[in-house]
């Protein structure tokens, strides 16, 4: 019994050393499955923190395109129409209307000594002098011939060159207004330019608001104030165009094709 029972262990031994080999190849599956499916797992999640992200990037260009659809406009501005550079000042006013009192000045005394000689109460001939006189001064007055002995422009040609200048402003301010309004869309962009949230522009936003700025720009003041505010938004249309193309940038890196996009036209 016992010579028998020996050959039985080395048997047993190798059965278990086999098994032993065979133990890690059968689970070998198992953990390769496992690891897909953490993998899986981990790009799941991926997908689902992305996905807020690309809602607020898509909602965030949509808001950019907007402003740059609406506020446009800003961009025709002419500089120099709107600055009024050869606006007349009040200095050359004022001595041009001083040149205008002396020459009516003149004008009502010929007048009056020519007058006085019909009634009797001096010479003829003195009266006769100042309605020689008074001739004179009225062709002094004509612009044909004051251009001829002076080159300074009178009160009357300063006044035309302010209402004209003031209305090729308004013209133009109408023209960038168009029937929807300008500056009153532009302040959306105040996030890029704190400057367009100074009150003293409330005035005016609120007129472009209901549409009836340019009628109301009655002085260069108004227009100059105008002016200052399309610099103001310039600067701010320019930064949300940059912000803009950033974004479209940053959505194609990320594969959000639907999320790039070119500014809306206007239409």
């Amino acid at each position: 019994m016992e010579a028998g029972s020996q050959p039985s262990a080395p048997a047993a031994g190798a059965d278990a050393a086999k098994g032993a080999e065979t133990l890690p190849v059968d689970q070998a599956p198992d953990t390769a499955t496992g690891s897909e499916e953490a993998s899986g797992d981990d790009q799941h999640r991926d997908a689902g923190s992305s996905k807020p992200e690309r809602i607020l990037a898509e909602s965030r260009q949509r808001k950019l395109r907007l402003m740059l659809r609406q506020c446009d406009r800003v961009l025709l501005m002419d500089f120099e129409l709107l600055a009024m550079n050869g606006w007349p000042d009040n200095y050359t006013m004022a001595e041009a209307r001083r040149g205008r009192d002396l020459w009516l000045f003149s004008a009502l005394i010929a007048a009056a000594i020519f007058l006085s000689g019909l009634t009797g109460f001096v010479p003829a001939w003195i009266a006769g002098g100042g309605f020689g006189a008074f001739v004179i001064i009225l062709l002094l007055g004509i612009p044909a011939v004051r251009r001829i002995y002076t080159t300074k422009p009178s009160y009357l040609d300063l006044l035309m060159t302010r209402q004209r200048m003031l209305r090729e402003a308004r013209q133009h301010v109408a023209h960038l207004e168009g029937s929807d309004g300008l500056i009153w869309q532009c302040a959306r962009m105040s996030d890029f330019n704190p400057a367009l949230k100074n009150t003293r522009f409330g005035h005016l936003l609120r007129l472009s608001e209901n549409r009836g700025l340019a009628r109301q720009l009655t002085r260069r003041e108004h227009v100059r104030l105008y002016l200052i505010y399309l610099l103001e938004a310039e600067k701010a249309y320019s930064r949300v165009q940059k912000a803009f193309f950033e974004g479209n940038q940053e959505a194609i890196d990320q594969g959000w094709e639907e999320v790039a996009a070119e500014p809306e036209p206007r239409t």
